[in-house]
């Protein structure tokens, strides 16, 4: 079995590859990514000579490039995506260009493949925020920012190739990701690499929005069981119920690192800033999944990396955008 991984070298991706490799001895996985300020190679370098593992530089909006990687290939997980929401209220081109024109790309280029699944991963962020209770699979999307729109837009156009094409397609949104091997400009790692760094960390408004903590291994293990067992056509929500307020995954962060609590500093709050995040996902749950990281160890397994590699990360420091975008 040959797998395309598009944008494989960033965070899920590069993740998912490393746990496709350890749990599938006899897949072979292909990695598409164009490398841009958030793809590095690194990430995979404890793999990286493994013959079952294949790099091959290129952009998910380029269809000749898209059809060459997908030559030979039976199934595709799409993570390719400017991912960011700071970076999207900057500029949102690139967005579109990625998270929506790529997105057609590769659905075209799948259907000419008879490629066997398709599984676009996306976002908890395209039901918008919610003030109380839990967004399902069913509930309308109502996303907030440019980027949560354009993930939106290609988990449509996914879902259309199913009905139009029955291209066996699978959608998956998880809420918020953490673990080793983050750009260090989302919230959990630009705090420790600060805190590590004895730098003040940014805080948008009060600090009360609330997200679901999902670490990276549970969600790597959930889009398995989907790519697999999921029925094509279907979305599948993934989260780890463990929902807390950013303020408290600061503090939390803080006595990990042994940090001043003083280098907390909030800052005014970014436009359009959704309050919290909640999804159901007993439907994924139903196929056999269930999260068992929790969120006190997956965070001290993502702050002892940190600490560990910071060869990885000093280089990205100065990259990040987190608190400050233009007031």
């Amino acid at each position: 079995m040959r797998v395309l991984v598009t944008g494989g070298a960033g965070f899920i991706g590069s993740n998912f590859i490393r746990y496709l490799l350890a749990t599938h001895p006899d897949y072979l996985v292909r990695n598409f990514d164009l490398l841009t300020y958030a793809g590095n190679t690194q990430s995979l370098s404890d793999v990286a000579s493994d013959r079952r593992y294949e790099f091959m530089k290129g952009d998910i909006a380029d269809p000749v490039a898209v059809q060459e990687a997908m030559s030979g290939c039976d199934l595709v997980v799409n993570f390719a995506a400017e991912s960011h929401v700071d970076r999207s209220i900057i500029d949102s081109s690139v967005f579109v260009r990625t998270n929506v024109v790529g997105v057609q790309v590769l659905l075209d280029a799948a259907r000419d493949a008879g490629i066997a699944r398709f599984l676009q991963v996306s976002t908890d962020e395209v039901y918008g925020s919610r003030e109380e209770g839990s967004a399902s699979e069913s509930d309308a999307l109502a996303p907030n920012s440019p980027y949560a729109a354009s993930k939106a837009s290609g988990d449509l156009l996914a879902r259309s190739y199913f009905v139009t094409h029955k291209l066996p397609v699978l959608i998956t949104r998880s809420t918020n990701n953490y673990g080793p091997y983050q750009f260090p400009e989302k919230l959990i790692p630009l705090f420790i690499t600060r805190f590590l760094a004895g730098k003040e960390v940014p805080l948008y408004g009060d600090g009360g929005n609330v997200r679901d903590w999902l670490f990276v291994e549970d969600n790597c293990r959930a889009l398995d069981v989907v790519l697999h067992a999921g029925i094509p056509g279907e979305i599948y929500n993934i989260a780890a119920a463990n929902e807390m307020a950013n303020t408290e995954v600061a503090r939390t962060i803080v006595a990990l690192c042994g940090a001043d609590p003083g280098l907390i500093k909030h800052v005014p709050d970014r436009p359009g800033h959704d309050w919290r995040y909640s999804v159901l996902f007993e439907k994924v749950s139903r196929l056999g999944w269930v999260p068992v990281i929790s969120f006190d160890a997956g965070l001290a397994c993502t702050v002892a990396f940190y600490q560990e590699r910071r060869d990885w990360w000093k280089s990205f420091q100065e990259e990040t955008s987190y608190g400050v975008l233009p007031q």
